[in-house]
């Protein structure tokens, strides 16, 4: 989150629930984020439809979390080659 800025509450919908987010990033993020959330709920309750609520928010966070781990090794092996060049 960004600092020195005013917080503000946003509601978003989540896997049919109403969620308030407080926080100091702006609307349109937060609801882009929710969507994203949404979606990725979305994919995986489609391939797994016995998970109950719990379990898909874990898988959901675990494959979140997967994707962002690659894509910060990749931005570390990209940033070392644009050293290497230097």
């Amino acid at each position: 989150m960004a600092e020195n800025k005013e917080r503000t509450k946003i509601s978003v919908k989540i896997n049919k629930r109403t969620y308030t987010i407080v926080g100091t990033e702006s609307k349109d993020h937060v609801e882009l984020v929710a969507k994203l959330v949404n979606n990725k709920m979305d994919e995986i309750y489609q391939a797994n439809k016995h998970l109950d609520t719990t379990k898909l928010a874990v898988l959901t966070a675990i494959n979140t979390m997967n994707d962002y781990l690659k894509l910060k090794e990749e931005y570390e092996e990209l940033l070392t080659l644009l050293e290497e060049e230097n």
